[in-house]
C-alpha cells in the first residue's frame, strides 16, 4: 500500500479584498515540498482555495492524500456543499450563484483523480505544519506587496 501524502494549506489576505497569498506544504515520508504564491487583488477565501488547488495540481500522478486546512469554507465546501452546488448548476440553496465558482470548478477538476481525506485544523493554534503553511501564505502576500 502506498503512503499517504500529507498536505497542509493556508491562505492570507491584507484587507479583504486586498493583496493576498496562498501556501502549501506537501509531505511524502521524508520528502517535503513548499509552494506559495499570491494575487494583487483577492480575498482570503480565494487564497484558501488556491492553496489546495495548487497543492493538488502539483501532484504528478493519482495519489492518496490527507489535506489539512484551517478553512471551514474549503472543508465544508468540498465535503458538504459542492455536490449540491453542482446538481443545482453552481447555485446555492438560495438559488444565488456560488461565490468563487471558477475556483470551485478548478478544485473539483483537481480532486477528481485523487483519493482525498479532509481534515480541519484550528488556525493559529500552534499546529507546526499549519503554522508553516501560514508562513508560506504570508510569503506569497509579501511577494505581491514587494511588486507594488
Amino acid at each position: 500500500m502506498s503512503r499517504m501524502i500529507e498536505i497542509y494549506t493556508d491562505g492570507a489576505c491584507k484587507g479583504n479584498p486586498g493583496p493576498g497569498g496562498w501556501g502549501a506544504l506537501l509531505r511524502w515520508g521524508e520528502v517535503e515540498k513548499e509552494l506559495f504564491g499570491g494575487e494583487p487583488n483577492t480575498t482570503n477565501n480565494r487564497m484558501e482555495l488556491m492553496a489546495v488547488i495548487m497543492a493538488l495540481e502539483a501532484l504528478r500522478r493519482p495519489s492518496k492524500a490527507r489535506i489539512a486546512t484551517d478553512s471551514q469554507y474549503v472543508k465544508r465546501g468540498v465535503t458538504e456543499w459542492m455536490a449540491r452546488w453542482k446538481r443545482n448548476g453552481w447555485r446555492t440553496a438560495a438559488r444565488e450563484p456560488v461565490k468563487n465558482q471558477d475556483l470551485w470548478e478548478r478544485l473539483d477538476r483537481a480532486m477528481a483523480q485523487h483519493d482525498l481525506v479532509w481534515q480541519w485544523v484550528r488556525g493559529h493554534a500552534g499546529h507546526p505544519d499549519n503554522e508553516r503553511a501560514d508562513r508560506l501564505a504570508n510569503r506569497g502576500t509579501a511577494q505581491i506587496l514587494a511588486r507594488r
